[in-house]
């Protein structure tokens, strides 16, 4: 039985095929009034391209979206979503990008939980970066629903598993001594593991310090770069640390430290490490920092202002408002210098 004008058709290819039955329909006429045909898919039976067809008839999709691939919808979101991000967050997902390599090439119609799962299963890194895999499919699902690839998301099917105990400890006072010892000393850069016990920057925040971040009228740092609380937050400089500013601070460069970044910095902190004989991250400077200034009962809402936390309390988000001195008070509770050998520096 023929099928109605404009229906479209199901035609049998020549040659061995998995799918010998091409499903198409005609979309306007060429100058020569030869017909333009939209291929709408294939299909193993001649039943089963029928039933496609008709499915395309009583809701048509669009057909490009439909070849869509997870690399390509990747490239997609990166043009057109990814800069609305923040940079930690556009770096966070890059990475996660890169343990899905495994299904790149996969339809991301045809793209199901148990696909996503598996990369999360996989990947070798830390409950966070699985977290990381499982942000990016989630913004990618919501990216594809916009642009009609899907119509159902299957990221939230997806777990990570639970979080284990941190083995983060910060350092002790002996070793932060220690610290200040060998920075008037040595020739390693022990300045910058101080800097980061009295900033709470995170590594990268520091290392991305450029020089204009610095007022050394104000002693004040602007950085920050993982979430919107955290992002160009103000830190006053402390006393202790200002020499160190200092010493680094040169107006014809960028950044205020020559590394740029963590990847250039590990294999001297790794020396720094051996040297002190223990074992720490630059992160647990941070955890060091939030509970020094815990210890002296430093006001929470400036704690979480520095360290660019958003406050848990409803109270404190909304109603607590801190000036710069409020924040430069809580800084100076932190007391991590010896005083036997404080006149040496």
């Amino acid at each position: 039985m023929r099928n109605p004008n404009g229906f479209g058709s199901v035609v049998k290819l020549k040659g061995k095929r998995r799918k010998p039955f091409r499903v198409q329909k005609t979309n306007g006429y060429n100058d020569k009034g030869q017909p333009i045909l939209l291929i709408v898919g294939y299909a193993a039976t001649r039943e089963e391209g029928m039933i496609l067809l008709s499915k395309f008839n009583n809701e048509p999709w669009d057909v490009q979206n439909d070849k869509l691939t997870v690399s390509d919808v990747y490239n997609l979101f990166v043009k057109y979503k990814m800069r609305s991000f923040s940079i930690g967050s556009q770096r966070c997902m890059k990475t996660a990008y890169h343990w899905c390599e495994p299904i790149f090439n996969i339809r991301y119609k045809d793209l199901r939980s148990f696909h996503m799962q598996e990369c999360i299963d996989k990947c070798p890194r830390s409950v966070s970066s699985k977290g990381g895999i499982k942000t990016l499919f989630y913004h990618l699902d919501r990216f594809a629903m916009e642009r009609d690839i899907i119509n159902k998301s299957y990221s939230f099917l997806i777990t990570v598993g639970a979080v284990p105990e941190t083995k983060r400890t910060p350092f002790t006072k002996e070793q932060i001594f220690n610290i200040w010892d060998f920075y008037y000393k040595s020739e390693l850069p022990f300045g910058v593991i101080l800097v980061l016990l009295y900033t709470g920057f995170r590594i990268n925040e520091l290392l991305s310090l450029k020089v204009s971040d610095v007022d050394l009228n104000a002693m004040t740092l602007k950085g920050g770069l993982k979430t919107r609380a955290g992002r160009d937050r103000i830190i006053p400089i402390h006393p202790d640390i200002l020499p160190i500013i200092q010493s680094y601070y040169n107006v014809n460069n960028f950044y205020l430290f020559p590394w740029h970044n963590a990847a250039k910095f590990y294999p001297l902190w790794h020396q720094m490490m051996d040297v002190l004989k223990i074992k720490k991250t630059p992160h647990e400077c941070r955890h060091t920092f939030e509970s020094v200034l815990d210890d002296a009962n430093a006001n929470r809402k400036c704690i979480d202002m520095l360290m660019g936390h958003t406050s848990k309390s409803v109270g404190l988000r909304v109603y607590t408002h801190k000036t710069l001195d409020d924040l430069r008070a809580t800084i100076n509770l932190l007391q991590l210098k010896n005083p036997t050998t404080e006149a040496v520096g």
